[in-house]
């Protein structure tokens, strides 16, 4: 997930796109999985919140521990239309072309882990009939994306190491489950995945366009803040907090 590209020229497109499909496929799985899992295991709905959270921010920053070494470990398209934007400026992000294959493979791979999650607890794969868009969620998810990006470029612009970007990640999307109205989908991909399971974490087909609108909105506002911020990336090896 680091911004400013050093990974890049260490894996062919092609494995970075398999790394971006598996991460993103594996990141919906534990959304989906672990919310059909809290479903079935308790009734209050604020501890199968708990259950999902815990789940999504544990597992996500094991992805990303695991595949940052070959795609950076986006998994989510407004990451890397950041990316791309920043190596605009900085002649060292993601080229249009790749940008491309990048949001292909992690919204095909958001499909492929909610379908995968719907079978591991032999539920069938439906489209979801939960209406989630509101003004309320609207905003929610400008600010969860927002949150997320600032976050990412934050820290990679200050360069920090993996496992502190990682953690630090995980921790914010927990977070952010509890304190925005959405519960931080903040992720196109994964928003798109989860059209395909009628289950807790499911988001009707009606409600993607107007998540998705916020989500770009909440990109272009952490990139105006990044610039701000921190205008430069820091020199040096990655610190180690």
């Amino acid at each position: 997930m680091t911004i400013d590209g050093p990974a890049l020229a260490k894996a062919p497109l092609w494995r970075r796109c398999v790394a971006e499909f598996l991460g993103t496929g594996l990141l919906v799985g534990i959304v989906v999985g672990s919310g059909i899992a809290a479903q079935r295991l308790s009734a209050d709905p604020g501890l199968q919140l708990l259950e999902n959270s815990l789940a999504t921010a544990l597992g996500l920053g094991v992805l990303i521990l695991l595949l940052a070494p070959v795609s950076e470990a986006h998994f989510n398209p407004v990451v890397s239309l950041a990316d791309a934007v920043l190596g605009r400026r900085s002649r060292a992000g993601l080229p249009a072309g790749a940008l491309v294959a990048y949001i292909v493979a992690q919204i095909l791979g958001a499909i492929g882990g909610a379908i995968l999650a719907n079978a591991m607890f032999d539920t069938p794969t439906a489209v979801s009939s939960t209406d989630r868009a509101t003004p309320a969620t609207f905003l929610a998810e400008i600010v969860a994306t927002a949150g997320l990006v600032l976050l990412i470029v934050g820290l990679t612009r200050t360069r920090r190491s993996v496992p502190v970007i990682a953690a630090a990640v995980g921790a914010y999307i927990g977070a952010a489950y509890w304190f925005t109205s959405s519960t931080s989908f903040a992720n196109p991909a994964v928003t798109i995945g989860r059209i395909f399971t009628d289950t807790f974490a499911g988001i009707a087909p009606a409600s993607v366009l107007p998540f998705l609108a916020a989500q770009l909105i909440g990109g272009g506002i952490a990139l105006g803040l990044a610039a701000f911020l921190f205008p430069t990336v820091a020199h040096g090896p990655n610190t180690a907090g």
